[in-house]
């Protein structure tokens, strides 16, 4: 690969890493089965990038999307994995945690768009108030107000007691 396009490949990689294991997490429900599909669909790329044209992500998403079809269609992939001993616990009922996100994900979608993406922002994509501040184009006190009247909204949507600290 030519110095330049190498370069072009490193930025790539370094701004789109974190978008890509979260679709890779996505698709493998697994942190290092994610790793392993990103590295490949990676090493892919690599090899044709001096062929790949405008959105090199799509490409990339394209092929671990290729790469997890394969893996569901082999034999190998869902088979029983043998263990020493088996698990000492038991596995717990799951079915609340799922409601619970059930209930979020309405009461998320009844929020006010600017109120979601503050939410979206600081808490799903960990970013800092002044960064939400400058990307929604408002003050860092907008978004600690538009933060707090989210999660009170939330709570009165989710049926959780608000209680406000003095």
């Amino acid at each position: 690969m030519h110095p330049d396009q190498q370069r072009d490949f490193a930025e790539f990689v370094a701004s789109r890493s974190d978008s890509l294991i979260r679709l890779a997490y996505v698709l493998t429900n697994d942190q290092h089965a994610a790793e392993d599909l990103l590295q490949t669909a990676l090493m892919k790329t690599a090899g044709h990038w001096r062929k790949i044209r405008g959105n090199p992500e799509a490409y990339v998403r394209r092929v671990m999307y290729h790469e997890q079809v394969g893996r569901w269609r082999s034999p190998r992939w869902g088979r029983e994995r043998v263990v020493r001993t088996p698990p000492e616990q038991p596995v717990l009922d799951r079915t609340g945690e799922v409601e619970n996100r059930l209930t979020l994900r309405q009461a998320l979608r009844a929020l006010p768009v600017r109120k979601r993406a503050v939410l979206v922002l600081r808490y799903y994509e960990d970013l800092s108030e002044s960064e939400v501040a400058k990307i929604m184009g408002c003050s860092v006190g907008t978004v600690r107000s538009q933060t707090h009247q989210a999660i009170v909204r939330l709570r009165e949507l989710v049926g959780e007691p608000v209680t406000l600290e003095a």
